[in-house]
């Protein structure tokens, strides 16, 4: 019995110990910090790690380091296997992609944090115009930035002892994004969600979906997202208002990737409808040449016998060669205007135009062109909505020998037409040829001297 009470009361003794040293009054323990580094500091530029890149994907040998800050984030699933950083906290002169294996990698790279990169046994390239850090892939044995494996980010990839920075977008315009701004947190002002559309989703299910901003002026950027984003469903928002996002490029066209809903804020009402495409009768073909001296002087003009400056948006010029009932060539003249009672000259060869006539052509076009026509081809002059408005020639019917030749010649629109004619009329013109039918002049014309552009 009393071996008994003694190994009681060496239990009970132990478990008084224990609760003695195992209460703690004071419970506000510091959180445990991440590793971060104030050893490492950047030794060279974006600029000139970007010119490493020559012509191919490369690995970098030097000890180089770059410092940069965060842009992107992967916390609502828009962003994959991809980190986004530039080098200041605005007006930045650069930015890169780093691809890697690493999933969640906003919990140790937070948008705004400062980070130190490695670069040597790193692999740079550039696809479809954005710069790229990362691993290697090859295929064939040609090489491309992969991702590098989560194991080695952090022996490229360190955290900078620095408060986490709150990153200026740049603000900009559509019409003025460069390239140099490819990887980098833009802010795009009065913009909208293209009307067609309204009431998508932000992407397809498990697809990587193209929406389109567009501004008040027209001009269009592709909204890139995820089809596994946690907004994937959320419908496109009406209204116009600003979006900020990191930029990238596909080639020639710009893209935008937000990291977050809140990256969208529409507050005011949608762009009014402007209406920029018109139609007229008075725009017509007034002068077709088909110099028999020089047929680099060939050239055709339009003529607006209205009060009021026109734009030529959407309006095109087609040609059908000889007896063709199809489109051979098009012109198109959208970006342009044609002044009140004023002419509008088009060659296929703007040298020698002005060598020829003494002054430049209003727009310069390729050969083959509905300006370059040698006199038994066909034009239609078609408005913005697809309508004939003026014809010269009878399509379907080879010029030769008709009367509507100017081969050698020239195809001169009486003066006193002041409204264009969707179906050929000859009685409205005066033609010049080398063999063309009764009712035209076989007389071949030389240029300059028998030639009037831009007179009218």
């Amino acid at each position: 019995m009393a071996l008994k009470i003694s190994k009681s009361k060496i239990w009970i003794t132990i478990v008084v110990m224990v609760m003695h040293f195992g209460c703690v009054k004071d419970r506000s323990f510091d959180a445990p910090k991440e590793s971060c580094t104030t050893e490492l500091a950047a030794t060279t530029s974006y600029a000139e790690v970007k010119a490493l890149y020559v012509d191919g994907t490369v690995q970098i040998q030097d000890d180089l380091i770059i410092e940069g800050y965060v842009v992107s984030s992967d916390r609502e699933g828009n962003f994959f296997s991809s980190l986004h950083f530039q080098d200041g906290l605005e007006n930045p002169e650069g930015g890169f992609q780093l691809d890697f294996d690493l999933r969640d990698s906003h919990l140790f790279f937070p948008v705004g944090s400062k980070i130190v990169i490695k670069l040597k046994g790193l692999y740079l390239g550039k696809q479809q115009g954005v710069y790229k850090l990362g691993g290697v892939f090859t295929s064939f044995g040609n090489l491309s930035v992969g991702r590098l494996p989560a194991y080695v980010v952090f022996q490229h990839v360190f955290i900078a002892c620095d408060d986490l920075q709150v990153i200026v977008p740049h603000k900009i315009s559509l019409d003025l994004l460069e390239e140099q701004m490819v990887n980098t947190l833009v802010q795009l002002d009065d913009v909208e969600i293209i009307e067609n559309e309204l009431g998508l989703p932000f992407a397809d299910p498990k697809e990587e979906t193209e929406r389109t901003l567009i501004d008040c002026d027209d001009n269009e950027i592709i909204l890139l997202n995820s089809g596994y984003s946690n907004f994937q469903s959320t419908l496109l928002p009406e209204g116009r208002g600003s979006v900020v996002g990191v930029l990238l490029k596909d080639n020639s066209d710009f893209k935008l990737v937000i990291r977050e809903l809140d990256d969208i804020d529409f507050q005011k009402e949608r762009c009014a409808d402007f209406i920029d495409e018109f139609t007229s009768n008075s725009i017509f073909i007034s002068e077709l040449a088909d110099p028999n001296n020089n047929s680099g002087a060939r050239f055709v003009e339009l003529y607006n016998s209205g009060t009021e400056v026109l734009s030529l948006k959407g309006w095109s010029i087609n040609r059908f060669t000889n007896d063709n009932t199809e489109i051979s060539s098009t012109i198109d003249l959208s970006g342009y205007e044609i002044g009140a009672e004023s002419t509008f000259l088009i060659s296929p060869n703007a040298s020698e135009f002005e060598a020829v006539y003494g002054f430049a052509p209003d727009l310069a076009v390729g050969t083959n062109s509905p300006a370059d026509s040698n006199g038994d081809d066909n034009l239609q002059l078609v408005d913005p909505f697809g309508t004939v408005i003026d014809t010269f020639g009878i399509i379907g019917e080879d010029g030769s020998g008709t009367n509507h030749e100017f081969e050698d010649g020239r195809a001169l629109r009486n003066l006193d037409n002041t409204q264009a004619n969707a179906t050929y009329t000859f009685s409205e013109w005066i033609i010049f040829n080398d063999t063309g039918a009764s009712g035209t002049t076989n007389q071949p014309q030389n240029a300059p001297e028998d030639f009037s552009p831009g007179i009218r």
